[in-house]
């Protein structure tokens, strides 16, 4: 009886609970610092294992698994060095795997960059979030990862806010859906692929192994929200009907 009680403790949260909500905002949101450009605290966090452990809870209430630890780095300087390596000026120049979603030519999808970047851009400006000035550096745009990361943090966060109040979310379900299949998930699809592809010996194993569960995770996170909320319908997409498109995504969002 007492093995049943531990296990039954374990379980995630209820997917309807603001629990739930809560641990996928600070999933969100962790992994947001862990790609922003490297920092002597951020890097203390993980060596010392406080960053880990911060996300292993988070991981734990939202899947009901712990998530495992990876040795650190063994100073600043490598942990700096492999992180340019893989995301900002890898062999000749160019980066392993780019962390700006304009760069990746799939995921724009016949776009060009500045109506890529309107199209992020609205996102932030629907649920007031400033977008990066140009002075910021590209970490601050709004197709970099370490800020998709952030928004959908901010998704989650609104979400648990309104199941708390028992009002309905989703609106906000609908927003991270559909920032997810367009944007973010398609970016962590593309970091993950490349890097599996082209390892980076420098970069730090938890950030390494880090992209890899948010890629995965990022599409068993679109396959529950499509269940919820219904399914994706890209606006970029080609229309290949007559039939009247959907709405604008932002008029869904509540």
């Amino acid at each position: 009886a007492e093995r049943m009680s531990v296990a039954i403790e374990s379980r995630p949260p209820m997917g309807d609970s603001p629990q739930r909500a809560q641990a996928k905002e600070c999933i969100w949101r962790l992994s947001a610092l862990a790609f922003g450009h490297p920092s002597r605290e951020f890097y203390d966090a993980v060596a010392s294992g406080k960053f880990q452990e911060a996300f292993s809870d988070a991981w734990a209430d939202a899947t009901g698994t712990p998530w495992p630890a990876m040795p650190a780095s063994a100073d600043f300087a490598s942990f700096e060095a492999g992180y340019i390596t893989a995301f900002l000026h890898g062999d000749r120049g160019k980066p392993v795997a780019a962390l700006l979603a304009g760069e990746h030519e799939q995921i724009l999808a016949g776009l060009t960059r500045p109506s890529f970047m309107l199209n992020v851009a609205a996102f932030y400006r629907h649920f007031g979030l400033k977008a990066a000035t140009a002075d910021e550096g590209k970490t601050d745009e709004p197709d970099h990862l370490a800020s998709m990361l952030e928004l959908m943090s901010v998704l989650c966060h609104l979400e648990a806010a309104a199941l708390a109040k028992g009002k309905d979310a989703s609106g906000y379900r609908r927003a991270q859906r559909d920032f997810l299949c367009r944007y973010l998930g398609p970016t962590l699809e593309a970091v993950a692929g490349l890097l599996r592809r082209n390892p980076v010996e420098l970069l730090d194993p938890t950030i390494g192994q880090l992209v890899q569960d948010i890629s995965a995770w990022a599409a068993v996170q679109i396959n529950e929200l499509e269940v919820r909320v219904g399914p994706f319908r890209d606006p970029d997409a080609p229309k290949t009907s007559r039939v009247p498109a959907e709405p604008a995504a932002q008029n869904l969002w509540g």
